[in-house]
């Protein structure tokens, strides 16, 4: 008798409206889980169209794509004598909904609407989809022409239901719904579902690898069975990226773990677990087996199959594996540096352009394009077909076989130093060290014509002839001079981005990298179109420590002592004029407050829901062994007012990989206004009665003391 069942399931890099691509992925998937034995294939949250289709949603060409990419899939002898789980947007009663389609053998099983919606951060759902809000109740889906063809169904299930084969239960719940209070695996399991399947489109964040799998193994430690999680991966069209780690889990125990971080575009994950293994788990549970005997029932849809063979006795079971994560500065040298790639491919362009200054955070960046240039070569020597082809196309050459990540970077990555009268030797010896160490083509040159020009214009204009505050100039002068160097660098990335592959007589044009740190940018400490104006930010949503442990990991990882210099010198922008050929302009000195500080402003402002008055509240006890109640509330009101000055800055932010929780972009996860009051008077008036009550108290205290 049968008992052992082989499931899959995958991590897909699918690509927002490819549906050409993302059918063959599809596919391959499927052809992957049958050689591996799998009678069950689950794939990722909408994975036809691409999890990111974003408005596209509303289109009804996205919808009849989708269709047509199903009825390939229901036609294709890859799908045959194998369950199906496959997901896509559906139209039913002319509301639009996120779906799973399960079949087998042409025959649509059921129609699974997702019931839960992800509606926060990066997420918005609820603006395209209905969440399904009739539990355990489905209704009759009429399926279009296309599709009867194919199935010759007229109807099938549309609603919350599961599957109940001849040898084993199968219940779906999509992404969200497993991070809900009361999720949908808890009363199945009750009504003895006994494999859960988990469709998702999660994005990366640091440090967060650990949620997914803790509320898996929770789920399935408390309530026994199975449990399958498909997990998109790679850049699908914008800033995030989906870090697949898919998984099966059994019992409380991890069986099958995904990679977070990989260039392949196709990875499936199998199982042969013992169905048995959930029944004797569950039956020694008594408060579970009580639960269980109260619990609504939910309709089964009957399906002739089975998971399970009959000969099954001397098949060996999976065993249970120990999930291995990765330290955050490794998630920074994979994740950013896979977004890249992706970036990179389906751009069809034939490099990165990057503006090197010698600080940490072109550093990083510069790491990270290096350490993707490490991975290309690692794919190919591994056999990926696919990495190999798409380097072939970005470098112009069929022939080609990267296998020195030194020599592709040369290839890829054309660094550049800019100096001006205000930049110092050592920097540019930095920058020019670090080049030489990853192998980019290197390039240094000089903004001052440019810059002579451009002041030259204003003077001839206006008469007038704009000083540093060094020099005797006001600190509006002071500015605009820092800013025009600045900007000045912006127009020559892109001019060279353009035309230096050109004048080296190859193929193509550049990608410009950006290189703002996450914390900068939420202060608005950065020129507006300057060089932190790009194409695409690595960076952009990191925040400078973690960047530093980055560079640190990198100099060890890559053996790059060049690094160790740059970290040691201070954080500055190099705009203003130099003491004795010495930098004294610094970027902390510039803001006001040390990086650290910035961190935790920015985690208290987005994370914590803090406005100044309650962020006050929170830093005068977290702060208490380092500052007074005054000096929290001249820290807080510098950070909101320049907050504030500078927020219009984020709405020309340019794309960044999305890293952090507190991110402050504008344009799709940190929505605020862009013009404040920036004195703030009624939030600091509130602070600044609090800091007189605190030291009134204080004063009290003392006078007691004899």
């Amino acid at each position: 008798m049968g008992r052992k069942v082989t499931v899959a399931t995958c991590a897909l890099n699918q690509w927002a409206l490819d549906f050409e691509g993302n059918l063959q992925r599809i596919l391959k998937s499927i052809e992957i889980a049958k050689r591996k034995g799998a009678r069950y294939r689950l794939g990722p949250e909408l994975e036809i169209c691409g999890y990111g289709c974003w408005d596209h949603y509303y289109e009804s060409d996205t919808l009849l794509h989708s269709l047509q990419v199903l009825a390939a899939l229901l036609e294709s002898p890859v799908t045959q004598d194998i369950i199906c789980d496959v997901g896509l947007p559906v139209m039913h009663r002319n509301v639009r909904y996120n779906c799973r389609v399960i079949f087998l053998n042409r025959k649509i099983l059921l129609i699974r609407p997702k019931m839960a919606l992800a509606n926060e951060g990066n997420y918005r759902e609820l603006r395209w989809f209905t969440p399904w809000s009739r539990n355990r109740q489905t209704e009759e889906y009429f399926l279009p022409r296309m599709i009867q063809d194919v199935t010759k169904q007229e109807t099938v299930p549309f609603g919350d239901a599961v599957l109940a084969t001849w040898d084993t239960c199968i219940g779906s719940e999509i992404c969200e719904e497993l991070w809900t209070p009361h999720s949908p695996h808890v009363d199945m399991g009750l009504d003895g579902v006994e494999i859960f399947t988990n469709a998702s489109g999660s994005h990366h964040v640091l440090r967060k690898a650990h949620a997914r799998v803790d509320l898996v193994t929770m789920a399935t430690t408390k309530n026994g069975g199975i449990y399958l999680l498909a997990n998109q991966k790679g850049c699908d069209g914008d800033r995030l990226y989906y870090d697949g780690c898919a998984l099966i889990a059994m019992n409380g125990r991890i069986f099958a773990q995904g990679a977070q971080f990989s260039l392949d575009d196709v990875e499936v994950l199998t199982a042969t677990l013992d169905l048995e293994d959930v029944r004797s788990y569950r039956a020694e549970i008594s408060s579970r087996n009580l639960a269980a005997s109260k619990v609504s029932p939910y309709p089964r849809v009957k399906v002739d199959f089975a998971l399970s063979c009959h000969d099954d006795l001397l098949e060996p079971p999976s065993e249970p594996v120990e999930w291995k994560y990765h330290s955050p500065a490794e998630e920074i040298s994979l994740g950013p540096a896979c977004w890249l790639w992706d970036f990179l491919r389906r751009s069809r362009q034939a490099g990165f352009f990057l503006p090197l200054s010698g600080g940490v955070d072109s550093a990083a960046t510069a790491c990270l394009v290096y350490s993707m240039c490490h991975q290309v070569c690692e794919a190919v020597k591994h056999g990926n077909q696919e990495v190999l082809a798409d380097v072939r196309v970005i470098v112009d050459q069929l022939s080609y076989t990267p296998q020195d990540p030194r020599e592709l970077c040369g290839r890829v990555l054309t660094t550049c130093y800019m100096a001006s009268e205000n930049s110092s030797q050592e920097t540019c010896d930095r920058a020019r060290e670090l080049a030489r160490q990853i192998g980019s083509h290197h390039v240094g040159l000089n903004i001052d014509p440019a810059v002579k020009a451009v002041m030259g214009i204003f003077s001839l204009v206006t008469g007038k002839r704009p000083l540093f505050a060094v020099h005797g100039g006001s600190s509006r002068e002071n500015l605009a001079l820092q800013n025009v160097q600045a900007r000045l660098r912006m127009v020559v990335a892109y001019l060279f981005a353009q035309l230096s592959l050109w004048a080296r007589g190859a193929h193509g044009g550049l990608l410009v990298l950006g290189s703002a740190n996450v914390d900068e940018s939420l202060l608005g400490y950065l020129t507006k179109y300057d060089c932190s104006s790009a194409d695409i930010n690595p960076i952009g949503g990191i925040s400078k420590t973690d960047l530093k442990t980055f560079v640190q990991f990198c100099l060890e990882r890559f053996q790059l002592p060049a690094l160790q210099g740059i970290l040691a010198a201070p954080a500055t922008a190099e705009l203003e004029p130099l003491t004795d050929g010495r930098v004294s302009q610094t970027d902390e000195g510039d803001m006001g407050m040390t990086y650290a500080e910035l961190s935790v402003y920015g985690r208290l402002r987005k994370i914590a829901k803090a406005g100044p008055y309650s962020m006050f509240c929170k830093l005068v006890t977290m702060w208490r062994d380092m500052c007074s109640p005054r000096q929290v509330a001249d820290g807080v009101r510098r950070f909101f007012s320049k907050y504030a000055a500078n927020r219009h800055k984020m709405t020309t932010l340019t794309p960044a990989y999305h890293a952090e929780s507190y991110g402050p972009d504008d344009n799709r996860f940190d929505l605020r206004p862009f013009l404040y009051r920036a004195g703030w008077p009624w939030q600091f008036r509130c602070i600044e009665d609090a800091v007189l009550q605190l030291e009134s108290r204080g004063r009290q205290d003392l006078d007691g003391v004899d």
